[in-house]
């Protein structure tokens, strides 16, 4: 704005110079001199508007300040704003930087830990490899797995509640025309039966059909294992354990254990006739889970034969009970009637004493024979004993003793 006016002050004193400079083609005609009039008039509005420009320069100098005051202030502002927000965010930055830390601190420590529970891990599935391939080599051997069946049946007896001292015999020998037969286990029945379990473990087959790496040779060795169970079920079936035993005494049936669920349930996927062939010869097949099962019904059965024979023992118990308060009652009726006569004997006894011989020995202290305390005569007693109202007692004692109502009348 300032620089305008200057301008515009500049141009009007270039006019104005100029017409007084021109050169005039005619003559000249005689007028009054206006040059001084006119520059001394030009030099009063130029130094007015000179006044007047420094003014408005003074103004606008300060409006400038006072903006550049304000837009500093605000710049300072912002800039100390700026600067909380730097050092807040630094600070985060920082913190962070401390959790980061201490995770990667925590995250080393758990990678460690992880590390050696591997280390462990890595040990622990290479022992319990070396004990499996152990426990497959022992299981190879007929010995190994005829005692582990045993320990197996045991185990289920156990569960099932049938211990050894009360419901059954383990490795009983009979003796039979052909030599001696040892079942795995004898179980009693209620009302003296009985019946026998063989435990059975075919493993060759199966373990082989566990390790083939193809899919036929896997049922080639599920087909033998299926035909060694055959042979397990009629080796069982022709030892014939029912005719060792009286008729009645044992089902048909012998229980034949295989102690292996997979086991069985393979051998039945290999032959699906396999049960129906065990029947025909009158073995039954059964598992840890069939047999807890079937052992659990026997223990309910001697459960209820126990009932059955306490139950006859109570109530032969209050058969005795029953006689012997009969027998009672006729007894307590006696001690009272003997109670009665006792006490009518004592009254009769203190109506003699005091009739005839208290008066006699008064007489005699009376001739001083006996000096001292003088004798008091005793109070007589009246004894009424309650007798039996209720009347299905007093029947009772009526019956167990007919001689006491005749003595009553």
């Amino acid at each position: 704005m300032t620089v305008l006016l200057a301008i515009a002050v500049l141009a009007l004193v270039a006019a104005l110079l100029y017409v007084l400079l021109r050169p005039k083609e005619e003559a000249p005609v005689v007028e009054p001199d206006l040059g001084p009039a006119i520059q001394e008039a030009t030099s009063q509005v130029a130094s007015q508007m000179m006044s007047n420009l420094l003014q408005a320069n003074e103004e606008a100098r300060k409006v400038d300040v006072a903006n550049a005051e304000a837009v500093l202030q605000r710049r300072q502002t912002e800039i100390d704003k700026r600067q909380q927000e730097m050092k807040a965010l630094a600070d985060r930055i920082a913190e962070g930087q401390v959790k980061i830390e201490h995770e990667v601190r925590k995250r080393g420590e758990a990678d460690l830990q992880t590390r050696t529970l591997l280390e462990q891990m890595g040990q622990t599935v290479g022992n319990l490899n070396s004990e499996t391939a152990g426990l497959k080599k022992a299981l190879r051997q007929p010995q190994t797995r005829g005692q582990w069946g045993e320990m197996q049946l045991r185990r289920c007896i156990e569960i099932a509640g049938m211990t050894e001292h009360v419901d059954f015999e383990l490795q009983e020998t009979l003796r039979t025309d052909d030599g001696q037969l040892r079942p795995d286990a004898r179980f009693l029945l209620p009302e003296g039966r009985s019946f026998v379990a063989d435990s059975k473990v075919p493993l060759d087959a199966f373990l082989d059909a566990q390790e083939a790496e193809d899919e036929s040779t896997r049922l080639v060795h599920m087909a033998r294992h299926a035909r060694q169970a055959r042979e397990h079920i009629r080796s069982l079936s022709s030892k014939d354990y029912q005719g060792q035993f009286k008729a009645g005494e044992m089902p048909d049936l012998v229980v034949c254990f295989i102690p292996n669920e997979p086991a069985l349930h393979a051998a039945f996927a290999a032959d699906p006739e396999l049960f129906d062939y065990a029947l025909e010869r009158n073995v039954l097949l059964v598992s840890p889970t069939s047999l807890i099962g079937l052992l659990r019904t026997m223990e309910l059965g001697w459960r209820q034969e126990r009932m059955v024979a306490e139950a006859a023992q109570i109530a032969d118990a209050a058969g005795t009970l029953h006689a012997r308060f009969v027998k009672f009652l006729a007894d307590l009726e006696g001690v009272g009637k003997g109670l009665t006569t006792a006490a009518k004997a004592y009254d009769k006894a203190v109506g003699s004493m005091e009739g005839r011989l208290l008066p006699q020995l008064r007489k005699v202290e009376s001739m001083g024979v006996a000096p001292g305390k003088e004798i008091q005569p005793p109070e007589p007693t009246h004894i009424t004993v309650r007798s039996i109202a209720a009347p299905e007692l007093r029947d009772a004692a009526e019956e167990a003793d007919p001689a006491s109502e005749r003595d009553a009348a």
